[in-house]
Order: C-alpha cells, then structure tokens, then sequence
C-alpha cells in the first residue's frame, strides 16, 4: 500500500473522543482506538465521550507512523506548510499550531521572528525563514492565519514561555498554561500563576 493510498484512507476520522496528556486524544470508531496528535486548542475544546470529527494527516517514515488531528482542513493545510520547511517536522509544526493564529499577525506586522524563536526548537535561522513563508501565506491567503478563537490582545511573553520551558514543560503545554494569565503582570508573576493552572 502507497502513501498516497494511506493518505486517502485518513482523511479525517469521527468517533467518540478521550482526552489523554495535553495534545493528544484518542478516537474511538466502533470499539478500535486512533491515537491522534492534535494541537492545543483542539484538546482543550473537546468534550470527554462527545463525537468529534477530525481532519487527519497521517505521518509515515520506515519507523513510525503517527496521525496529526485538525478541526479544519485551513489548519491542516497550515501544517503541512509549517512541517515543509527545513527544521521543523510533525512535533515542531503541531507546536506552532498551539500558538494563537494572531501572534503569527503580530509578527508579520512587527517583521519580528522572536516570536517563533521563542518556541523551544526553532532557532534564528530557521524562524527567519518561517517568517518569510507566513509573509507568502499573508499576502495569499490571509484567513489561514486567523481565527474566530483568537484574541486581540494575547501576548505571548517569551520570558515566560522560556522559564516554564526550562522548568521542564514542553512548548505546547506552556502556551496553553499561559493563556489565560493577565498581559498586565510581570514575567515572574505570570509563571507563577500559569504553574497553578495544572
């Protein structure tokens, strides 16, 4: 069997849904359970026990093969653009993912990378070239890069975001600790109070 088979096979699953560690559920289809790989957003708003359909892009190497989840297709799409590029495979592009849709705005606008620097596995170089391809989305498509779920106002502090990375969180967890803390608090009180939200 091909990939491009495969990929056709997994086009998108339905079934009843279990939460496991952040960023990943499992889909229940008449008694067989799909582990997926989803991005934060995604597990944080699905229901225990509800039916959920989820856009699926399946992931094959000779010593693996993983599924990636996705409300929308528009958030597929986006990560396969994201794993396209040099440096950033399955577990970088659902990351980026996790990572409010209007801080990729924020930093086109800004034509600042530090943003994508911050998350953990994203050097300069590479977080340059990144910011190119999301300029290239931007003038294309530019509702690939927002979201009704966005808000205006999320800032990502990166100070935060580093200190709970080193703390031994990995990215997507740290954004989602982070989410709903105050923009107005400093960088410690912010940590402070993400490490109470699990």
């Amino acid at each position: 069997m091909d990939y491009d088979m495969i990929v056709v096979m997994f086009s998108y699953l339905r079934g009843r849904v279990t939460r496991g560690n952040v960023g990943t559920i499992t889909i229940d289809i008449h008694g067989m359970g799909y582990a997926v790989h989803c991005p934060v957003p995604l597990w944080e708003s699905v229901q225990e026990d509800a039916e959920v359909t989820v856009h699926i892009y399946p992931y094959i190497r000779e010593d693996r093969f993983d599924l990636f989840g996705f409300e929308q297709v528009i958030d597929k799409q986006l990560f396969e653009i994201f794993i396209s590029q040099p440096g950033i495979g399955p577990k970088l592009g659902l990351e980026l993912l996790s990572v409010p849709k209007n801080l990729f705005v924020q930093a086109i606008h800004d034509n600042d990378a530090r943003i994508l620097t911050s998350i953990k596995g994203i050097g300069k170089k590479t977080a340059e070239k990144l910011l190119l391809e999301l300029n290239s989305i931007w003038e294309k498509s530019p509702n690939v890069l927002r979201s009704d779920n966005d808000t205006v106002h999320t800032k990502l502090d990166p100070d935060a975001l580093a200190a709970l990375e080193a703390l031994g969180y990995d990215t997507k967890t740290a954004i989602y600790m982070l989410k709903d803390i105050p923009d107005d608090l400093r960088t410690e009180e912010r940590v402070k109070a993400a490490l109470k939200t699990l």
